[in-house]
């Protein structure tokens, strides 16, 4: 490290995806920050590999209060954030076979709690919707309608430009290799030099409890796991741009339109260690037979297929909070599969939490509450499991 700078500032974010750019960017309102990304560009991981869907009929009860806190931020973002939509109109249609018609009947009673219009579809519709449906497979079917896609890169780049414009830096292939406190003052060392602060936000998504154990933080137990995604060609002859999305009641797969293609995931989740995640050759084989069986679509060819990295909490919500044990270290992590369409709830949370300890009152008003997010509560189940 010998001539390296030595930078002081407010507030240090560790990790530049989505979870790390939206508090970036909440987060320079209030305080000087610095966000630091171990890779060469902002995004490689995890948010450049989303499904990159609006809904808020997905996850837990925490999950789906993010998601409609977040849903007017992506509707109408600050003037100069963007210079297109970040949401587009795609719905989705959750699907059931013979054998999964209660679950359907369940998976409608719990999403009418959070989206008041959801509403069964016929089978006739369904397959008007879209007609690729095979209907010796169909028994019903549930719509979100107002589920949309969403402009992943256009809502990361609004953030970590308007960091900038807040006055805050992003600084990439520069990990946190050590996190010391003395003092009372964090320092970070990196390839980049060192960097010091008062407070660290660990955003580092499947690498947060990594960062944890340097720092000497609590561990959370935290599971990175892997999903799988393709792209394939549409059939000959049928328009598929304003298909909804099409969701398995089962979690056993999905598809959407992709740029005139379809997108196939076989909807896994297998645990990982954190690593540049990569198609697995079964996952893809798995995907394609699971969407054959639903639908007549004959895949001869795979256009592309990658891998990413969703890392779950023990609860699969979202742990924001300061650390039990390590003064000034804030856990902003364990996102899932849900950090695109819940991280301006989630990076409003973190800064209102920083600032005055309480959730933001729109927040509070969907009925969520510091315990929800807090680290504490996965410290008790830890405890719990071991007694």
């Amino acid at each position: 490290m010998s001539g390296a700078q030595t930078v002081n500032s407010d507030i240090v974010v560790i990790g530049g995806g989505i979870a790390g750019a939206a508090a970036g960017y909440e987060l320079a309102c209030i305080a000087k920050v610095v966000v630091l990304e171990r890779e060469s560009q902002c995004g490689y991981h995890s948010t450049g590999r989303s499904a990159a869907s609006f809904t808020e009929n997905y996850g837990t009860p925490v999950i789906r209060r993010l998601a409609k806190a977040s849903r007017a931020f992506l509707e109408r973002p600050p003037e100069g954030f963007t210079d297109y939509p970040l949401l587009a109109p795609r719905g989705m249609l959750t699907i059931a076979c013979r054998d999964q018609q209660i679950a359907l009947d369940d998976e409608l009673q719990r999403a009418l709690v959070f989206v008041p219009n959801m509403r069964r579809v016929p089978v006739d519709e369904a397959i008007s919707m879209v007609p690729l449906l095979r209907r010796n497979y169909l028994t019903g079917a549930i719509l979100e309608p107002d589920s949309r896609d969403i402009d992943v890169d256009g809502l990361h780049q609004g953030f970590l430009r308007g960091i900038k414009a807040r006055g805050g830096t992003v600084v990439t292939d520069a990990e946190a290799a050590s996190l010391q406190r003395l003092g009372g003052t964090w320092h970070i060392e990196t390839p980049a030099g060192e960097y010091r602060c008062s407070i660290v936000v660990n955003a580092a998504g499947a690498w947060a409890d990594v960062v944890a154990a340097r720092a000497g933080a609590l561990s959370l137990g935290l599971v990175p796991k892997r999903r799988t995604a393709l792209t394939v060609d549409a059939p000959d002859g049928l328009a598929v741009d304003q298909w909804p999305l099409v969701n398995d009641v089962g979690g056993e797969f999905y598809f959407k339109p992709d740029a005139r293609r379809l997108f196939l995931s076989p909807a896994d989740a297998t645990p990982s260690e954190p690593t540049d995640a990569q198609p697995e050759d079964l996952d893809v084989a798995i995907a394609i037979d699971r969407v054959e069986r639903a639908t007549t679509l004959a895949v001869r060819r795979v256009h592309r297929r990658w891998a990413g990295l969703r890392t779950f909490a023990l609860d699969g919500s979202p742990v924001v909070g300061f650390d039990p044990v390590a003064p000034g270290f804030f856990w902003l992590a364990g996102q899932g599969g849900y950090g695109i369409k819940t991280s301006s709830a989630l990076a409003r949370a973190a800064a209102k939490l920083i600032d005055t300890g309480c959730l933001p009152e729109d927040q509070r008003e969907l009925g969520l509450t510091v315990d929800d997010l807090t680290p504490g509560r996965l410290q008790r189940s830890i405890q719990d499991a071991r007694v």
